[in-house]
């Protein structure tokens, strides 16, 4: 039970049904419909669509792989781009990416080829014999990873690669990071986290030590010391503050420790369920948060945003999975008190209704709105926990690591990437990206201080 809501009662619904409410939320491609789908596409020589993905997949040569029943093929393509192509093609907002890219869009069928879905296809119909890619020569380099989320495995894969052994450092005590603890249910089913994973460390020369957390019993000194190079893909693990009183007050909790919760349950019937829920926020894990609570059995979800939905983070269509599972958007109304019934419990969240000025800076209207609630859930976004790095002065902007074109941070041998760096679009596939880049910018790092001794 999760303690901020243990007032709360657990759901109604059996076990079997609740479980059916979080199948996959786009069923997977039979060959037959991928034989199809990949017919459809153009194989554009400079293909926009590839422009537009951020890890560099040759998308027309894994697709024209997959037409020619090459999946192996396909496969291989993708991964040596990505290699965590997997979870990409289940949670990536290709509906602004590839697919918004996709020329079929300008033609008289106006619909995209389906990118992600085919990806799926390919990645989750391989047959490799063996791990798909072989390791080089070692170089007899040991490099240490913080965390094991997107970033940190996608970096451990490519010097593993290269050569190098990688240890890995994970507070928690599984590996897979948002993949694992922060998806929503329905987008990454069957395990798929760590099946992923396990894909992955058949590469060799790599090594998962659980329950270590940078700032706490791993020192980022210690590291330096111990190792020829550090990666650090810690992610952003603090929620922001609403700053309101109340704020701790039972039935006020982040959406991502929910989700968190909800994607470990093994019952489903054991989890709180707000039947009043209000989620703030305007991001994915906003919309993950309230179609959750909504399909768990809330009898009211109000997901609250300060702006207009024309300035949400979440895609549009994110935002219509929202609408299809009775989830209300309240737009431009921002928090402005945590109300509390006779037993110190939320009852209800105060909203003061907004607007821009005459200058385009959003300003408070004075007009409230109260939305009754039994469950308040902060999706505002997250921030760097500054107890990480309490040990070390490294470079930042504002809550994120500062780092050069090489992914190198202020710390001499110190490297990062994924969400904890600026820039950074809190995405998958871009962690993965920034994962691959950094490992190579180490490996050559490494390779040239070899030659300059």
């Amino acid at each position: 039970m999760i303690k901020s809501l243990s007032h709360l009662p657990t759901a109604e619904a059996s076990q079997d049904t609740l479980a059916g409410q979080f199948t996959d939320l786009h069923p997977p491609l039979n060959q037959r419909q991928a034989e199809i789908e990949s017919a459809r596409c153009l194989y554009c020589y400079d293909a926009p669509c590839v422009n537009a993905c951020p890890s560099d997949i040759n998308i027309p040569r894994f697709i024209r792989n997959i037409a020619q029943d090459n999946i192996n093929g396909a496969a291989q393509t993708i991964l040596e781009s990505n290699i965590l192509g997997g979870s990409c093609a289940r949670v990536c907002p290709t509906e602004v990416l590839c697919e918004q890219a996709c020329v079929r869009n300008h033609s008289d069928e106006c619909e995209p080829v389906k990118i992600g879905l085919l990806q799926r296809y390919a990645t989750d119909n391989m047959q490799f014999s063996s791990h798909p890619f072989k390791r080089a020569a070692a170089t007899g380099k040991t490099v240490a990873v913080v965390g094991a989320g997107p970033a940190g495995l996608s970096c451990a894969h490519r010097l593993a690669m290269l050569g190098n052994q990688v240890v890995i450092f994970e507070a928690q005590g599984k590996p897979g990071g948002l993949n694992e603890y922060g998806i929503a249910k329905y987008k990454m089913t069957d395990n798929f986290a760590q099946k992923e994973v396990e894909f992955l460390l058949q590469i060799g020369g790599i090594e998962l030590r659980y329950g270590l957390a940078l700032g706490h019993n791993l020192s980022l000194h210690e590291l330096q010391k111990d190792y020829d190079a550090v990666f650090l893909g810690i992610g952003l693990g603090a929620s922001r503050q609403l700053g309101l009183t109340g704020e701790d007050a039972p039935g006020l909790m982040a959406a991502v420790d929910y989700i968190k919760e909800l994607r470990q349950a093994d019952d489903l019937t054991a989890l709180p369920v707000a039947k009043r829920a209000v989620v703030i926020g305007a991001g994915n894990t906003a919309i993950d948060m309230a179609v959750q609570m909504a399909r768990l059995g809330a009898d009211q979800v109000t997901l609250v945003y300060r702006r207009g939905t024309e300035s949400m983070s979440a895609t549009e269509h994110e935002q219509d999975i929202a609408k299809a599972n009775q989830v209300k958007i309240v737009t431009w109304a921002q928090p402005k008190e945590v109300l509390l019934d006779d037993s110190g419990n939320v009852s209800a969240m105060r909203f003061e209704k907004t607007m821009l000025d005459a200058s385009g800076k959003l300003t408070g209207t004075g007009e409230l709105l109260d939305i009754p609630a039994d469950g308040v859930f902060k999706a505002i976004g997250q921030t760097f926990d500054e107890s990480s790095l309490n040990d070390v002065n490294l470079g930042r902007d504002g809550d994120r690591i500062r780092i050069d074109d090489g992914f190198r941070t202020s710390l001499s041998g110190v490297y990062a990437g994924g969400d904890c760096v600026a820039p950074g679009e809190d995405l998958t596939v871009q962690a993965v990206q920034h994962g691959k880049l950094a490992a190579m910018s180490i490996h050559q790092d490494l390779m040239t201080n070899v030659e300059a001794a």
